[in-house]
Parts: C-alpha cells; structure tokens; sequence
C-alpha cells in the first residue's frame, strides 16, 4: 500500500513538471513568473516533506529561508514587469 507522503511526493513531482511546461511554454512573461513563483512554492513543500518525513529540523530551516527569498524574488519580478524601479 502506497503511504501518504509517496502519493504527496509523486503530486509534487507531477506539479512541478507542469510548472516547468508553464515557464517554458508561457504565452507572455508574467505568465513565467507565475511558474516561476509556483515552482518555488512546490521546492518550499518538498523540503518540508522531506524535514517531516527524516525528523531533521534543518530542512524546515532551508524551506524557510526559500519561501523568504522566492518572496523576495516575486516582488522583485513583478515590480520589474510593471516597469517601476524596485525603490518605488
């Protein structure tokens, strides 16, 4: 019998790849950025499943900190497609 976080893993992994199709395949560039960011959120969850699933308290700290930083990074992004400057 398949255990909850393989039929987890497997949706993130099968996720994952539609965002991957979604960043190469988008019509314009801000729907890239939605990949982008989705994809980082995807990373977020599989490193807290992976913390989750081996009890080791470090990979909670590495989704934190990329969660932080893919933040960061969509904000950046869509102030950059909206064409204001990022002190704006």
């Amino acid at each position: 019998m398949i255990g909850i976080p393989a039929v987890i893993l497997f949706a993130l992994v099968l996720c994952a790849f539609l965002c991957l199709y979604r960043i190469g395949r988008g019509p314009s560039a801000p729907d890239r950025a939605m990949g982008i960011d989705i994809l980082g959120t995807l990373i977020v969850a599989f490193t807290a499943l992976t913390g989750l699933h081996t009890g080791r308290d470090w990979y909670l700290s590495i989704a934190l900190a990329w969660a932080l930083i893919s933040f960061i990074g969509a904000i950046a992004l869509a102030k950059n497609l909206e064409g204001r400057a990022y002190d704006e």
